[in-house]
């Protein structure tokens, strides 16, 4: 999502008629700084054959920087049009739901033992998963569980927004006995404290933590008194749009 007060001048800086087209990182970088939130902080993830820097924007967004080393191209993820940065390969998964043309980009690069990464935007968030506004429990159960919950399980996962804690939250209301949960909330607690991002997650640990991949999980089901994953996910999402967040 971007302002139109700000992409004009990201516009000018990279040279062309969008904000997110490619260009060496030296460059992307200076077009992200001017969408850049100077409240919370950033934070960049190394690995061997990509870099991504993660970039919050204003009060709970993220943008991404996704930068390729071996050849210094970068492409901001906003989400955008599907991409190649360099030698990085960009796949486009539709996942309709949220809205129904979003899209989630998995990024890969031949040959790499390292994960892969997932920019799930506003489907699939750390412990949550994005409002049915324009699709279905149908749509999202086949988002999270059969394309996304699909994907190497050590794929990292860099969300749209910063909704951890309240997530988490909800997670532990449905499963006040995991202790997963109750571990990651205290994480997440206190890296929001001192500004720091709670992305990426990982595919994983998604699944030990998030109700919405966790709907087949009896425990969840039977928080919502539901016997079919889909049904589940239609009434946790339901729950979680009136859920009040506790302060603790």
């Amino acid at each position: 999502m971007l302002y139109k007060s700000l992409v004009g001048s990201a516009c000018t800086l990279l040279g062309a008629a969008t904000a997110f087209k490619i260009a060496p990182v030296e460059v992307q970088t200076q077009a992200a700084a001017l969408l850049h939130s100077a409240v919370r902080k950033s934070s960049l993830v190394e690995q061997a054959n990509m870099r991504v820097e993660l970039l919050p924007a204003l009060s709970d967004n993220y943008m991404y920087l996704l930068i390729d080393v071996e050849s210094r191209e970068a492409a901001i993820v906003d989400p955008v049009e599907p991409i190649k940065v360099g030698s990085l390969n960009v796949k486009c998964l539709f996942t309709p739901c949220h809205t129904t043309g979003h899209i989630c980009y998995y990024v890969t690069k031949e040959k790499s033992t390292e994960p892969p990464a997932v920019f799930t935007g506003d489907t699939l968030f750390v412990a949550g998963c994005g409002k049915f506004f324009e699709g279905t429990a149908e749509q999202m159960h086949k988002a999270l569980i059969d394309i996304l919950g699909c994907l190497p399980p050590e794929t990292l996962v860099y969300c749209g927004h910063e909704y951890t804690v309240s997530n988490l939250k909800f997670a532990r209301h449905v499963e006040p006995d995991n202790e997963v949960i109750q571990k990651k909330l205290a994480w997440a607690k206190e890296k929001c404290s001192n500004g720091e991002p709670t992305v990426p997650s990982t595919l994983a640990d998604e699944f030990t933590f998030n109700p919405f991949m966790r709907v087949k999980e009896k425990s969840v089901q039977d928080h919502v008194k539901q016997t079919s994953s889909i049904e589940t996910m239609r009434s946790l999402r339901k729950e979680k749009d009136v859920f009040r967040v506790p302060k603790v």
